[in-house]
């Protein structure tokens, strides 16, 4: 394990993802998934979400298009809010959905637009609207 790298992916993951929603994994962690919480947190956000080279907003836009193609739809709410959290406005939520639903299919354009309504509703303060 690489310490500097663990120390800045758990800094940023808590910035992307949100303290909460870490703190919650780390409370769940037990021995069976304790490795792989250590992975992720020093390999994909202290490795690659730590390196500069690419801006938090720029890497939230990759995911949400690599996460919407390969149909995981759980890790999408998660990383529309850390596109939220990381600057993407709701007209740039919208301009990455559509071309999601082109080069991904409508199917998955519908369910990553009920996603975004969704998220953006609750991080608003507000409820979401059906459809």
């Amino acid at each position: 394990m690489d310490k500097a790298l663990m120390e800045a992916g758990v800094a940023v993951r808590r910035e992307v993802l949100g303290a909460e929603y870490v703190d919650r994994g780390a409370q769940n962690t037990d021995g069976f998934s304790k490795a792989f919480q250590a992975l992720t947190s020093e390999y994909c956000w202290g490795l690659c979400w730590s390196d500069p080279t690419l801006s938090r907003r720029e890497r939230s836009i990759l995911n949400l298009g690599m996460i919407a193609a390969l149909n995981r739809m759980e890790e999408f709410e998660l990383h529309c809010r850390g596109a939220i959290r990381n600057g993407i406005t709701e007209d740039e939520l919208r301009a990455i959905i559509m071309q999601i639903a082109v080069y991904c299919g409508i199917p998955a354009g519908a369910n990553c637009f009920r996603i975004g309504r969704k998220v953006f509703a609750e991080m608003a303060g507000g409820k979401a609207e059906a459809g």
